[in-house]
């Protein structure tokens, strides 16, 4: 007999959710780091919060400020350095926000402002700066949005996104799905989300039903940039959601000090695929203000993604990509 993936306990996810690390001097204590960094994670806390859920501090290496997965959260004294060509929008989404919560950029899909809320505060994240008060519509508001889409047929694709998506109540998930579902040119529903991953209870029953239940077809595409953050507890999030017919992708940002080294990156790619999910996008540093820190030259990525093409086969290759604002889709490198 199979048995049932185990179930997270009901509310678990919330509870983890509210009690994140949102302290720049608890997250250096409880990690056991130097006094010297205080002050620059102090700094950097001013200017975007710290927010780490306890499921991701679980994975990062104590007493070491080089960790992967502490550098993608530690707020640094360098975010508040100006740096040449890094702004508040670098992808220009408020010039293209017809409607209350929703970008519309690409043709055929949509994107949806599904909620202004993350479980973890990245700290290269291009909508670090993001308007979320002027994007966060009421019920009514909802329906004016999603007139729009009535109204547009060449529309195929609506995609979730915030903040995360799933930071969502389900209530407030299932109501959106269900008004989606019923716009008939609509084909797919793409979630964009990096609770899974931080949190992984997330992929509980509650989730599963109104996912698993659409007819639209569904993608889910993560947000994963080394391979230790992918545990035993991610991968089953995967299985449960796989378990429900959702296309499992990855797209990933490379990172100095995350994963600028092939060896980092060929260890990303097999351990996706271990558990289940497609690499599908490697994206170059979006210059928004306050990362400048993390960016790695157009040259380096390139010599990376060649090297990494002799250590993998094709179908574990991401597509080095950078957006660039007014362009009519992801612009490969």
């Amino acid at each position: 007999m199979q048995c049932r993936p185990a179930t997270p306990a009901p509310g678990a996810w919330q509870a983890q959710l509210a009690g994140a690390i949102r302290d720049p001097h608890e997250l250096c204590r409880r990690l056991g780091l130097a006094p010297e960094w205080v002050p620059g994670a102090e700094a950097g806390h001013a200017l975007f919060e710290v927010r780490v859920p306890e499921a991701y501090l679980a994975r990062i290496r104590p007493g070491d400020p080089s960790d992967p997965l502490l550098r993608q959260v530690l707020p640094l004294g360098e975010e508040a350095e100006a740096a040449p060509g890094y702004v508040a929008d670098p992808l220009e989404e408020a010039d293209h926000s017809p409607r209350r919560g929703l970008i519309h950029k690409y043709a055929g899909r949509v994107l949806l402002i599904a909620s202004p809320a993350c479980a973890v505060n990245c700290r290269y994240c291009f909508r670090r700066h993001f308007p979320y008060e002027e994007n966060a519509p009421s019920r009514a508001q909802w329906e004016e949005t999603l007139s729009y889409l009535r109204d547009d047929a060449s529309i195929h694709e609506a995609i979730l996104s915030g903040g995360d998506p799933l930071a969502a109540s389900d209530r407030q998930l299932s109501w959106l799905v269900e008004r989606l579902e019923a716009i008939p040119h609509l084909r797919r529903l793409r979630i964009h989300t990096r609770l899974p991953v931080v949190i992984p209870d997330r992929i509980d029953d509650a989730l599963l039903d109104w996912l698993g239940g659409t007819r639209l077809q569904k993608v889910m595409v993560l947000h994963i940039n080394h391979a230790r953050e992918i545990d035993e507890a991610v991968v089953e999030a995967c299985r449960r959601l796989q378990a429900a017919g959702v296309t499992l992708l990855n797209q990933s940002v490379l990172l100095q000090g995350v994963n600028d080294d092939v060896a980092s990156l060929a260890a990303l790619s097999e351990r996706l695929f271990e558990a289940g999910i497609l690499p599908y996008y490697l994206h170059v540093l979006d210059p928004v203000a306050g990362a400048a820190h993390f960016d790695a030259t157009d040259e380096a990525a390139r010599a990376l993604v060649a090297e990494l093409r002799r250590h993998l086969p094709g179908f574990l290759m991401p597509t080095l990509v950078r957006e660039v604002p007014g362009e009519a889709s992801k612009t490969p490198l």
